[in-house]
């Protein structure tokens, strides 16, 4: 005989799938709203009352961002913002996540000289704010003639996400029972070994959630690229914004056009980090 169901319960849980979908729509609803500003008629950018469902899809402001309309006056190089921000976002996920990786692993295990001082310190640089870091970074590379470059962003970018990495591994690698690490090394491992063959593949859970944040930190970054990048040869998609506002206008279709493009390689790899997390996170359950 099957055990009849609690109406309360399921009272709570149609309840709270009702919540979950509410905070599900409302954080969504930005992103839509950009992606139909993109494709909706120009006259319908400023109307009022506010059209919210566009009454014709056109393109056109792809069009005019691929030079397509050589009169527009707000054209951007597109695929060159894009290749900057590829490489900026790639290159720092990966800096960021190995020697955030490295640094958790040696927090969570090893006990030397000036351990906490050395991670609360790292904690609190974290806690400073990229726009008070502006100045004393475009001074610093200035003066070693490094602006306009995307090593120098790589560079800052992955100082800026270490701190956070670090901590993230820390809690997860003390999740994982040193007495593997012992056994590791009753077997013979060096530290070295038992990182690289026991540690890390548990961790990875943690890892590609330390990308996920490493990588929309690095391809979100506004204000610190806007002090360093002053060509388009450096710049990324987001100071490429800026080129759709004029003195007197301001290009709102073309921008969220850009921004609608800039959504796509942060979501796919968003997605592709899940599924390394969802795996990481059964590992441990299926391997036992």
């Amino acid at each position: 005989m099957v055990a009849s169901v609690n109406p309360r319960k399921r009272l709570n849980q149609a309840l709270l799938n009702l919540l979950a979908w509410v905070i599900v729509l409302v954080t969504l609803f930005p992103a839509v709203w950009v992606v139909l500003t993109a494709i909706r008629p120009y006259s319908e950018i400023n109307a009022v009352p506010v059209v919210w469902i566009p009454r014709e899809i056109t393109f056109e402001a792809y069009v005019n961002m691929f030079g397509g309309n050589p009169d527009m006056v707000t054209q951007a190089p597109i695929g060159r913002y894009a290749l900057n921000s590829i490489i900026v976002a790639l290159f720092s996920t990966i800096f960021a996540v190995a020697l955030g990786t490295a640094a958790g692993y040696a927090f969570s295990r090893f006990r030397f000289r000036g351990h906490t001082t050395i991670f609360l310190g790292m904690m609190l640089a974290r806690a400073i704010p990229g726009i008070a870091l502006g100045l004393p970074l475009f001074v610093l590379f200035s003066r070693l003639g490094m602006l306009n470059q995307l090593s120098t962003l790589i560079i800052i970018n992955v100082a800026l996400n270490i701190p956070f990495t670090a901590w993230l591994m820390d809690g997860f690698f003390r999740t994982i029972p040193a007495d593997l690490d012992e056994s590791a090394y009753i077997d013979g491992a060096s530290h070295w070994q038992a990182f690289w063959l026991i540690n890390l593949p548990l961790a990875r859970s943690g890892m590609a959630a330390a990308a996920v944040f490493a990588f929309l930190a690095s391809w979100n970054e506004f204000q610190i690229v806007s002090i360093i990048s002053r060509s388009p040869e450096g710049k990324t998609f987001t100071v490429g914004l800026l080129g759709f506002i004029q003195t007197f206008t301001s290009d709102w279709r073309g921008m969220a056009a850009l921004s609608a493009l800039m959504m796509i390689p942060a979501l796919i790899f968003v997605v592709l980090a899940q599924r390394h997390m969802v795996r990481g996170l059964t590992f441990g359950a299926v391997k036992g």
